[in-house]
């Protein structure tokens, strides 16, 4: 059996714990740069506020209804996660983060310790909510994708725990859940199942089996066994060590940057913050892609965007390597006269450091770099971040954000820590 533990509006829940007042009150965080809302309550969802809607365009409902906004605080949500997953580890072995507020528990043998799987649910509901202060819902199934489902009928139900326990259960769940709501349905595979005349989970999870391997691939049938209580997903254990499949790095700017010079040490900026990603994973990438736009809500000038990828001759974790080849991919895609909002880097086809595939004809000095990058993060990470850096990051900083409302690092910062007068 597989739970799936799901912290309800994860980053608004972070500042609810800090500040009791915000209970019950519509509020909402921001991207970065303040730009759009990520994360809202229930509150804020009622009055019509969406994931994804720029701010500027609910500022008028911001002060009719006195909505509190959040700059969005990454430092406080990531210590407030890992505190939830080291939770969860205290009350299951074997689990798998599955993103900052969502993880995957293997449950097997939990049932000699508490009489039911609905005790167990509501036993890590209440420990997540005593011990961190986070809301959370709990789905208990079969398999992963099963737990998914269930999770997702947590959310509904007052008791927010659901279990898939039994086939009537199963199949009622199933019926109830159109095809694109399946987890790893994705927009393609659900238009090809509507056309096919399976509208609901149920009706595909009882396709034919040969029908499913010829128009739906590996993946397809591991989603219709996992739909019939088959798993075929177990936990990633290499999730639950932080290693990431794709590392990426972007900033909205503050003004428009014009110069292709500005874009470069911003985009050296990325290709620093992921070269000590990968170093802290003990991975290295193939690839390597840069992206860049105009403002897509400036009405009085034409929207831009273009992005290009390079691939490595050598899968690299090398600082200078990624920014050469950034700023070349940089190169083919700026347009001299517009006015850039937006840059990003993101890194691909990561591969374990200690297993790279090597070049006969490499030129790099390996084994020099390799040194150079140890002294430069063991260095930083004594004296503070970008201490030592590449010269094409350049000293001014280009990518730095807006947060206007920004909360206090109430678990990183010992200038922010709560002072409770007795």
């Amino acid at each position: 059996m597989y739970a799936l533990v799901d912290c309800n509006h994860f980053y608004v829940s972070c500042e609810r714990v800090f500040n009791p007042r915000l209970e019950n009150k519509a509020v909402v965080v921001l991207s970065n740069n303040d730009g759009c809302v990520i994360a809202s309550s229930p509150e804020a969802k009622k009055l019509g506020i969406k994931i994804g809607i720029p701010v500027f365009e609910i500022r008028k409902m911001v002060r009719k209804h006195g909505i509190v906004v959040f700059s969005s605080n990454y430092p406080l949500y990531g210590d407030m996660s890992n505190r939830v997953m080291n939770t969860l580890r205290h009350l299951v072995p074997d689990i798998e983060i599955y993103s900052i507020d969502e993880a995957f528990l293997q449950v097997d043998g939990m049932t000699k310790q508490y009489t039911s799987w609905e005790q167990l649910g509501h036993v890590i509901r209440q420990t997540i909510k005593q011990w961190i202060g986070i809301p959370t819902c709990v789905g208990i199934a079969p398999t992963k994708t099963l737990a998914k489902i269930a999770n997702r009928l947590a959310k509904k139900s007052n008791e927010s725990v659901c279990v898939l326990d039994s086939e009537t259960k199963i199949n009622s769940a199933l019926e109830n859940a159109a095809v694109e709501e399946i987890w790893g349905i994705g927009r393609n595979y659900a238009a090809l199942l509507y056309r096919s005349g399976i509208k609901n989970a149920l009706q595909f999870s009882r396709a034919e089996e040969n029908w499913v391997k010829q128009y739906m691939s590996v993946v397809g049938q591991r989603l219709h066994n996992e739909l019939r209580g088959i798993s075929c997903l177990p936990l990633e254990m290499m999730a639950s060590q932080g290693n990431k499949k794709m590392i990426g790095s972007s900033r909205s700017f503050i003004k428009p940057i014009l110069k292709l010079s500005e874009l470069k040490e911003a985009v050296a900026t990325y290709c620093t913050r992921i070269g000590e990603k990968l170093r802290s994973q003990q991975s290295c990438a193939n690839l390597i892609t840069v992206y860049i736009r105009t403002n897509p809500h400036h009405k009085n000038a034409a929207y831009y965007a273009n992005a290009q990828s390079i691939q490595f001759p050598v899968p690299t974790d090398n600082t200078p390597e990624l920014i050469h080849h950034a700023l070349k991919a940089l190169k083919i895609i700026f347009q001299d006269g517009l006015a850039y909002k937006k840059a990003g880097v993101l890194v691909g086809g990561l591969v374990p450091s200690h297993v790279c595939q090597q070049n006969l004809f490499d030129g790099l000095q390996r084994a020099k770099h390799i040194k150079a990058m140890q002294a430069m993060d063991k260095i930083n990470g004594k004296l503070g971040r970008f201490k030592v850096r590449s010269a094409a990051m350049g000293f001014q900083d280009v990518g730095k954000t807006v947060q206007e409302n920004l909360s206090q690092n109430y678990t990183s910062n010992w200038k922010d820590i709560l002072e409770v007068l007795a």
